[in-house]
């Protein structure tokens, strides 16, 4: 997501955005910093928002939520994670109101990074072999079954 981002702002000209910084201040209660020195809250609240979300896109692999359609679900969680924060704590402002080059950039920036995790994801939970989910699905013939009930054995077997 970085080095997408990095590609974008050197072509568009855009500045970093200092909101991530500005919300850890206000989640972390430290005073406001000066530009320069809000750079490494920036980017600390980059890496742990990102971190701690992408918890839940492995979480969602390894029950079965795999492949594109798991990644694009996953992309609205990352943006719904980032706004809350930030509108939570009065930094940021709804999406709806921004200017719409602005939101392109974000949407776009957080659907890289969730389709990257995902990738990432779903290559680990692969290798630990066919999930409850997927297992659920052979047996009941996906979606076309109705009320087939849950995978005999419990969840883990």
């Amino acid at each position: 997501m970085t080095a997408a981002e990095k590609l974008e702002q050197a072509v568009s000209r855009r500045p970093d955005s200092l909101v991530p910084g500005r919300a850890a201040e206000r989640l972390l209660k430290l005073e406001p910093a000066a530009e320069p020195d809000v750079r490494p809250r920036m980017w600390a609240m980059h890496v742990g928002m990102a971190a701690g979300v992408g918890v839940l896109r492995g979480v969602m692999a390894f029950a079965g939520l795999r492949g594109p359609w798991a990644s694009a679900m996953f992309t609205v969680v990352r943006l719904t994670a980032d706004q809350t924060v930030e509108n939570w704590t009065g930094v940021g402002a709804p999406p709806w109101t921004w200017p719409r080059d602005e939101l392109l950039v974000d949407v776009a920036g957080k659907a890289v990074y969730a389709f990257v995790a995902g990738a990432v994801a779903d290559r680990l939970a692969g290798a630990a072999g066919v999930s409850p989910g997927q297992r659920h699905a052979q047996l009941a013939g996906g979606r076309r079954v109705h009320d087939v009930g849950p995978v005999p054995g419990g969840r883990l077997s």
